[in-house]
């Protein structure tokens, strides 16, 4: 279970700590890979918990060990490409709370996977371009080749429909969790990196960013393997 007392202190995690989890994660997939269809790897947990800095250096380690051995070839799909678009979002009037669990395409994501889980499929996905704020369709290439996709994302692991229908196609699952206070402390610093005042900052993390948090915490089903941070800084920012 994720501790998410306010006891946590602490500045950096180390290269170290993060090689670490980065080898938990790997000795796991080693441990579930699939034979039939592809291996499919979901990483969550609540925003700014180092989910999405884990999964990118997962599926980078990947890739360095399928240039000797192909069964390792990976790609990453993060669920930030099923965003609902602004539009969409302004006519229901969910905009401020871009990000929540209601602001995703649920059902379109969850048939993603189930697409790219067919061992030999070509695959064109929607990224997501955090500057313009809107998905970009067809950003993210997964080759007949792809061995293992790593999805990534808030609610993979939720225990409400769809996203628990999910759960038969995942071969290993991993949550990141971190204290609320630690959690509080990096999203502040990415709304302040993105030039909000305190005030607007501060806004947003208590309005949308937390309790999307406390939803993702509540309600998640049980993973394969939980990695906790203790500490207030990661080693660089993530969605």
């Amino acid at each position: 279970m994720c501790d998410t007392s306010p006891s946590a202190k602490g500045r950096d995690m180390s290269d170290a700590a993060h090689q670490a989890h980065i080898q938990s994660v790997l000795t796991l997939i080693d441990q579930r890979i699939q034979t039939g269809r592809r291996t499919v790897v979901a990483i969550a947990g609540p925003p700014a918990s180092g989910k999405s800095t884990l999964a990118e250096a997962v599926v980078q380690q990947l890739n360095q060990q399928a240039i000797e051995a192909p069964a390792y070839q990976a790609a990453l799909l993060p669920m930030d490409g099923y965003h609902l678009d602004n539009v969409t979002l302004d006519q229901r009037g969910l905009r401020a709370r871009k990000g929540s669990v209601d602001t995703f395409a649920a059902a379109e994501f969850c048939a993603a996977v189930r697409a790219v889980a067919e061992l030999g499929s070509a695959h064109d996905m929607p990224g997501f371009d955090r500057d313009s704020d809107s998905v970009v369709a067809g950003q993210i290439r997964v080759d007949p080749s792809t061995q293992i996709i790593v999805v990534e994302g808030n609610y993979l692991l939720l225990d409400r429909s769809p996203w628990r229908d999910l759960q038969g196609f995942y071969a290993a699952t991993v949550f990141v969790c971190a204290p609320r206070t630690v959690l509080r402390e990096r999203l502040m610093a990415r709304w302040n990196d993105q030039n909000l005042s305190e005030q607007e900052a501060a806004a947003k993390v208590a309005i949308n960013d937390l309790p999307n948090a406390d939803v993702v915490l509540r309600e998640r089903l049980a993973a394969d393997l939980l990695i906790e941070h203790k500490t207030s800084d990661i080693l660089q920012s993530e969605p």
